[in-house]
């Protein structure tokens, strides 16, 4: 995985990227990142849940 940190109409983005090859990666801002970091533990389950 790879981290990068970019712009996006004027704000801070962060960029994960499965690898440098990766071309689009997913991206989010500080408010997204809160929000991440608030329910971390309830995205671990979801992340962590079998597949349907």
């Amino acid at each position: 995985m790879t981290v990068e940190f970019g712009e996006f109409k004027g704000n801070k983005v962060i960029i994960l990227k499965r690898d440098e090859n990766d071309q689009y990666g997913f991206s989010f801002g500080k408010n997204k990142a809160r929000l991440i970091v608030e329910n971390f533990e309830e995205i671990k389950k979801f992340a962590e849940e079998e597949q349907q």
